[in-house]
């Protein structure tokens, strides 16, 4: 390959339409049947999402890893749609991505194989086996910017990333070809809050600070984030999460049992239930691949002999899909909670409560 348009002419990555499979229902029970290695482990996420939808827990998805640019995005969009995600902590970067498909801008099937320099050279950028176009993130990049320079109008104070994030699917809702395809555009239709533990780490807060340097900015302070998910896990009665990939996201949603117990001492106890999917391993100390027992020790899941949290050691472009279709080809689906909405009046809750210690 040495032009431009032959690096290109992989299919162009769609948004998957995830659908109901019978015979998926067949097959996780054959893994549930063995019970051994990662099959009985994914039969068993499935089990446990069972409990926290039947339970009507707040369910929580932590999203690390460039999973969006995949275009598999749907599968949380759907869940989504079906109440079986209340809300989101996401790295920045699948947010980004995730812009693309609102956009209708094309991300290609490429592959690992490649002389990197000449893609550099050819304006193309790669995700492993993902490439991107440079337009592509010259055109995201310019809607963020245009998004910025109307809010910094309107909103004069410091939000919460998931404000931001609300609004931001929100200005996709009225302005992108295709917000059926984007999780920010359908969290913000659905009132499921979406926050970012490092605003500043991705391509959104690159353009968020280029607002700031002309003038136009806006203020994110993620000590709100902090506030609003601690708050809403104190308001629930029970509290589950689904967690792709680990990394920041993962801790920032653990570390709200510890900000109830450890910092403010009102509460805690840990989470009800917990669903890991990641590749990785423990024993080289990072936190992607920190068990789950390990987290009782910190007070961030609840200590029970029940099967209430379990690992499942797998990519989440296989695992994920899996058991959202799973759920999907069950028929689960709840009424909405509307956290966003929420999330103010639980803070006015928590802070209540403090003061009465």
């Amino acid at each position: 390959m040495g032009k431009r348009d032959d690096f290109l002419s992989g299919r162009r990555i769609r948004a998957v339409k995830p659908k109901t499979f019978s015979n998926l229902l067949d097959v996780i029970e054959s893994f549930d049947f063995s019970g051994a290695y990662n099959a009985g482990r994914l039969a068993e996420a499935c089990r446990v999402y069972e409990r926290m939808v039947k339970d009507d827990a707040t369910i929580a998805l932590t999203l690390a890893g460039a999973f969006t640019p995949t275009g598999l995005g749907s599968y949380i969009i759907h869940a989504i749609e079906r109440g079986l995600v209340d809300l989101i902590i996401s790295t920045g970067a699948n947010l980004y991505h995730d812009m693309h498909f609102a956009l209708d801008l094309p991300l290609y099937q490429g592959t690992s194989n490649v002389d990197d320099e000449k893609l550099l050279k050819h304006g193309i950028v790669r995700i492993y086996d993902i490439f991107l176009p440079d337009e592509t993130l010259f055109e995201t990049d310019k809607a963020v910017q245009r998004f910025v320079e109307e809010l910094s109008l309107k909103v004069k104070s410091p939000i919460s990333t998931s404000e931001f994030h609300y609004l931001l699917g929100r200005w996709l809702l009225d302005n992108a070809p295709r917000p059926e395809e984007s999780i920010l555009a359908t969290a913000a239709k659905y009132n499921v809050p979406v926050y970012t533990p490092s605003p500043g780490d991705s391509s959104i807060g690159m353009n968020v600070s280029k607002a700031k340097l002309l003038g136009k900015g806006i203020v994110v302070d993620p000590d709100l984030d902090v506030l609003e998910t601690a708050a809403t896990v104190y308001c629930s009665e029970k509290n589950g999460v689904i967690v792709l990939g680990g990394g920041s996201p993962k801790n920032f949603y653990f570390q709200t049992q510890p900000m109830l117990d450890q910092i403010l001492g009102i509460g805690g106890g840990g989470h009800d239930y917990v669903i890991q999917l990641t590749v990785d391993v423990p024993q080289y100390g990072g936190l992607s691949g920190a068990t789950l027992q390990e987290a009782v020790s910190w007070g961030k899941i609840r200590p029970r002999e029940d099967v209430s949290k379990v690992t499942v050691y797998m990519d989440i472009t296989v695992s994920a899909p899996l058991l959202f279709s799973y759920m999907f080809s069950k028929n689960y689906s709840r009424v909405h909670k509307n956290i966003y909405l929420k999330r103010v009046d639980f803070i006015k809750r928590l802070k209540a409560d403090y003061s009465k210690r």
